[in-house]
């Protein structure tokens, strides 16, 4: 698929980051953001009208740093946290329980291999380091989950993360669309892993294009083979507007 003939100026385009901008690293904080690539989003950004959002599971200062001196709209914590065109900030008010934050730190404990992210709204398991440790994992942060009323669990690419029912990267998705300058445009939502199914099925229902980095069942419709491709995609789509306007 060739992203180019699906992308106009009337699009509006969410972006998840870690596994679809960025490859994934063995740890949160050791993604890097390859050469160039804020740049094509920068020259996107401006050729749709600021209608281009990054859509993610991380907070959004983290998105900051990655993508500095880029402050793009942005839904961090799988929604608990959006960032409008206008500056402002939305966040879900919801604390994580003190039960299944318990029950994370002491997996983490005694695993060296497991590493702990707490943020706004939500506590992720990382099991990468110890990709053996799955069912372990997932169980015990369902036992709390399901003793913590609303709450659910997200199961990601080799991680286990609590946060709040009532926040999706769908339902920040249907938001950004319900506003200036996403409204009444076409949504195209490239993403990787299960949490992103979501936004896949928000932006169908709009009439727009789910697109699934890499393999894997999903119910978007188009697909892009890595990370690779999608920034390969994003940097000729970048070129092309500054070659059309010179």
């Amino acid at each position: 698929m060739n992203l180019l003939e699906q992308l106009g100026q009337d699009s509006a385009l969410f972006l998840d980051f870690d596994g679809t901008l960025v490859d994934i690293a063995p740890t949160p904080d050791a993604v890097v953001v390859p050469p160039g690539l804020i740049d094509a989003l920068g020259e996107l950004h401006e050729r749709l009208g600021g209608a281009l959002a990054v859509i993610s599971g991380r907070p959004i200062e983290q998105i900051d740093a990655f993508l500095h001196p880029l402050r793009l709209p942005a839904a961090g914590v799988h929604g608990v946290e959006r960032r409008r065109s206008d500056g402002g900030v939305e966040v879900v008010d919801a604390a994580v329980p003190d039960r299944v934050r318990q029950a994370a730190e002491e997996l983490a404990a005694r695993h060296a291999g497991l590493q702990l992210e707490i943020k706004r709204g939500s506590i992720a398991l990382h099991y990468r380091g110890a990709p053996e440790l799955e069912a372990l994992c997932v169980a015990a942060m369902q036992a709390a989950v399901d003793a913590s009323p609303g709450l659910i669990l997200l199961r990601g690419k080799m991680v286990a993360e609590a946060k709040p029912a009532d926040a999706s990267k769908g339902r920040a998705i249907e938001a950004f669309l319900g506003e200036a300058p996403f409204r009444d445009r076409r949504p195209v939502f490239i993403g990787d892993d299960v949490t992103d199914e979501v936004g896949f099925s928000a932006v169908q229902r709009s009439g727009g294009l789910g697109i699934k980095v890499g393999e894997g069942a999903s119910v978007a419709r188009h697909r892009l083979p890595s990370a690779a491709a999608v920034r390969e995609q994003l940097v000729r789509m970048a070129r092309t507007t500054r070659t059309s306007l010179t």
